[in-house]
């Protein structure tokens, strides 16, 4: 079983981020605590969106903690492992002339998110973070895989503290 990312790691991290001046928003799990201002289930990884042009200075900045590039990533999305097995997946984007934030895909499409996808704040550990909004987590969490058990109980926090609208595939279905 993996270690886990627990809120006193994410703060490490944010905070050797923090003298580099280096922009992160989180995504994932983590972000839909920290939008609900608490800590509602474990967290196996913690993940950032990060501008394109910040990933070296991010890399070189978690280098000093021992977090080293895990096989198998992507120039746009990778994962940091440290020797402890803490996990940041990154996902580093690009800003257009409108605000968009673009996530390049693999295959050559780009993800645009709005620029009001990055106007979350929310806490964790009391501290204040940049993160995904309630809305454009419903997106991420919607888009190109089975969402599991969290999945579903995260995305009806969302919906029951901030009224968002879930897609089907995202909804529980009482049988």
């Amino acid at each position: 079983m993996k270690p886990g990312m627990a809120a006193e790691s994410v703060l490490e991290v944010l905070e050797v981020l923090d003298p580099a001046s280096i922009e992160v928003w989180l995504d994932g799990g983590w972000p839909v605590d920290a939008l609900l201002g608490e800590q509602t289930r474990p967290h196996a990884d913690l993940d950032v969106i990060v501008r394109s042009c910040d990933v070296p200075q991010l890399q070189e900045a978690l280098l000093a903690m021992a977090f080293a590039v895990k096989p198998g990533g992507t120039p746009t999305n990778f994962v940091l492992l440290d020797p402890l097995g803490r996990e940041v997946d990154v996902h580093a984007i690009t800003f257009d002339d409108r605000g968009y934030g673009l996530f390049h895909l693999p295959d050559g499409r780009k993800w645009p998110f709005p620029p009001s996808a990055f106007r979350g704040r929310g806490r964790i550990a009391g501290r204040e973070v940049r993160c995904l909004s309630a809305e454009a987590q419903v997106q991420c969490h919607g888009q190109g895989y089975a969402p599991t058990e969290n999945d579903l109980r995260d995305m009806e926090l969302l919906q029951a503290r901030f009224g968002v609208v879930l897609p089907l595939h995202l909804c529980r279905q009482d049988r």
